[in-house]
């Protein structure tokens, strides 16, 4: 499947703004965990400078109350003669041991030590919650976020730890609803600018660019192209212009000067002519006709190809069927009997079919035109009777006076510039010409020209390459016999 231009560039953007979105997510998600990290450790370290001050205020005897009292589902305190913390991450927990210093008024006497670390296994739920607790905040969580757990002991004044402990999770990934229509206008604008971006400035004048080179490539070219767009494409289309307005002036001076050339060459062919009669003797007298009879169809027939035929002619919607039945000549045989319209001149497309015709006559006794639709092209298909010709010389024999010596001698008539003529007018059309061998014998010229057909033409050209299949097969097969 070909995209165009204007989607590809769609599907970009959009591309690029879903990844710009997901990173924007997942940076604001990691924004999200460390605010809650350093929230939860800056409301633990308080709690337990707190503590810490209250038991170290308080009789023995109250210690466990006061331990009982500030434990939480979210933070749990013991006094221990061992410190639970072996020893403290600084990087990590450099904050929250700055806090605690600050809220004891202590400065670096008193042994803190703090540890965080993430729980690798038994994520959820958070300990010392109540089975009732446990079970919503695992709904909530979706029970599938990873934990961190932060541990501080603090050493007392009567030689007493006061451990602390306190697990969080990270925050789960969410996508607000404020965050999804933010997304599908932004997507919206954005597709909306540059869809009128890509048509208005971009593809629409490299649409009339390639338009405009089809149409010169077949002859029909115009003045020049308006000169719009971004400076790239307005580079593009000014080298367009040039290129065009050179191969014009290119086209014309050599067409002045065949022209010339034409009227100089025939002037002394007259005159030879004229002379050539006033010799006394019939045999040289007759001679000396013939090859200026030859010599002016050889030059016409040159300056016809030269001078690249219909330049001149306009481009119009040309009935085939018509055509060839203009064509008259008792060895054609037309198979196809639904008028088909395309583009093209007329008396130029006229003559190569012509030529090609004329050839398959010469050489194979018989013609077959047919045709069919495919690929967005008419393709006509020209089929004779004779021996066919070398896969080798298949393509040279469109050449400029390219005769093949064994099949088709000079003793058969042409000069060797039909082929050439034809394929330069069926290329001037935007088409193309090819030969082929046929397996049971016969060479076929198959003929393309641009084509966009309609619906009904499309059927009437279905149906009637169905009904006409078989008919050609056949008759094929008794000239072969016979």
């Amino acid at each position: 499947m070909v995209w165009k231009l204007r989607t590809q560039i769609a599907l970009l953007v959009l591309a690029v703004l879903c990844v710009a979105q997901a990173l924007s997510l997942w940076f604001f998600v990691d924004e999200r965990s460390l605010a809650v990290q350093a929230a939860i450790g800056a409301e633990a370290a308080g709690r337990a400078a707190n503590v810490a001050q209250l038991v170290e205020g308080a009789p023995d005897d109250l210690h466990s109350r006061i331990i009982q009292a500030a434990t939480s589902p979210l933070v749990s305190f013991e006094l221990s003669d061992i410190p639970s913390v072996a020893h403290g991450n600084h990087d990590e927990g450099g904050a929250v041991e700055a806090r605690v210093r600050a809220l004891l008024g202590d400065s670096y006497s008193r042994d803190i030590r703090v540890e965080v670390h993430e729980i690798e296994q038994g994520l959820l739920p958070l300990p010392n919650l109540s089975p009732e607790m446990a079970e919503m905040h695992a709904e909530m969580m979706r029970g599938s976020l990873a934990a961190i757990e932060m541990e501080l002991s603090i050493a007392l004044a009567g030689g007493e730890w006061l451990n602390v402990g306190t697990r969080f999770e990270r925050p789960p990934l969410q996508w607000s609803t404020a965050s999804n229509v933010s997304f599908v206008i932004t997507a919206t604008l954005l597709l909306l600018a540059s869809f009128w971006f890509i048509l208005r400035r971009l593809t629409g004048p490299l649409n009339g660019l390639a338009m405009a080179a089809e149409r010169l490539g077949r002859g029909a070219g115009e003045g020049p192209l308006p000169v719009v767009g971004p400076k790239e494409v307005q580079d593009l289309t000014k080298a367009f212009n040039t290129m065009q307005d050179r191969l014009t002036r290119f086209v014309s001076d050599r067409t002045q000067m065949l022209a010339a050339l034409a009227h100089d060459l025939r002037s002394p062919l007259t005159a030879l002519r004229v002379r050539a009669e006033m010799v006394d003797d019939d045999e040289t007298r007759t001679s000396l006709v013939a090859s200026g009879e030859e010599m002016q169809q050889m030059v016409d027939a040159t300056l016809d190809f030269a001078k690249g035929v219909g330049q001149h002619e306009e481009v119009c919607p040309t009935d085939v069927r018509e055509l060839l039945g203009d064509i008259q000549n008792d060895g054609l045989t037309v198979l196809s009997d639904q008028s088909v319209m395309v583009p093209a001149k007329p008396t130029s497309l006229r003559r190569a079919l012509k030529n090609l015709i004329e050839n398959a006559i010469r050489y194979g006794k018989q013609a077959e035109v047919s045709w069919e639709a495919t690929d967005g092209y008419l393709a006509l298909y020209i089929d004779d009777r004779g021996p066919g010709i070398p896969p080798s010389e298949l393509d040279s024999v469109f050449g400029p006076y390219v005769r093949l010596e064994r099949s088709r001698s000079r003793d058969t008539g042409g000069h060797g510039l039909g082929l050439s003529i034809a394929r330069s007018i069926i290329l001037g059309h935007g088409g193309t010409v090819e030969l082929a061998n046929k397996e049971k014998g016969g060479l076929r010229a198959i003929v393309k020209l641009p084509f966009a057909p309609s619906s009904k033409q499309t059927e009437d050209l279905t149906e009637n390459e169905a009904r006409r299949t078989s008919p050609i097969e056949e008759r094929h097969h008794q000239s072969v016999d016979a």
